[in-house]
């Protein structure tokens, strides 16, 4: 991998948000690196760059989700960064909170923050770490969608998002070394 993007909505009324577990997963493997995620107005959001035996670059985007792939496409056409080497995680409604998936490509299932990384990038065959929320329709209140993925995970919720984001940190080594058929094979026998 060269590029890890967080997806969610900056600013302190989401940063507790179902919809921002992308960026609290990027966030996670910033700190684990020691490195620190900077503002860049050339790139749309916070960068940051984990120095392997190749750069990895970590980026959360700023733009609110809707516009996300703005911040992705400069970051990935500056430094030639080919779709195949592009890590995209972000909330994901079609699965169970504790659920955590890796794919490659596919639809957007309505994700905007997906929909809008696949035009900018004119493409979806970039790679996806999903992680569940679950569906409002699954809830004990049955709420609308948006209302739903902007509001905080209930406490249960929140320990399973947080025992699916551990599991998924146990496989991000395999992936940083784009070795995705391990890491998927390893995430998705767990639990």
């Amino acid at each position: 991998m060269k590029l890890v993007v967080g997806l969610g909505n900056p600013g302190r009324k989401y940063e507790a948000t179902r919809h921002n577990a992308g960026f609290w997963w990027v966030e996670r493997v910033a700190a684990g690196a020691r490195v620190a995620l900077a503002g860049s107005s050339r790139f749309h959001g916070r960068t940051g760059r984990i120095q392997t035996p190749n750069e990895i670059w970590l980026l959360l985007p700023e733009t609110f989700m809707n516009r996300s792939g703005q911040a992705v496409a400069a970051l990935a056409g500056f430094y030639k960064i080919a779709v195949d080497d592009i890590l995209v995680v972000h909330d994901e409604l079609d699965l169970p909170p504790g659920a955590a998936r890796i794919k490659k490509g596919g639809g957007t299932a309505g994700h905007n923050g997906l929909s809008d990384i696949a035009d900018q990038l004119g493409t979806r065959d970039f790679w996806r770490l999903r992680l569940g929320i679950g569906h409002p329709r699954d809830a004990a209140r049955e709420q609308e969608v948006v209302d739903y993925v902007l509001h905080p995970p209930l406490r249960e919720e929140q320990t399973a998002i947080d025992d699916a984001m551990t599991r998924s940190l146990e496989v991000w080594p395999l992936m940083a070394e784009h070795n995705m058929e391990a890491a998927m094979l390893k995430l998705h026998t767990k639990a």
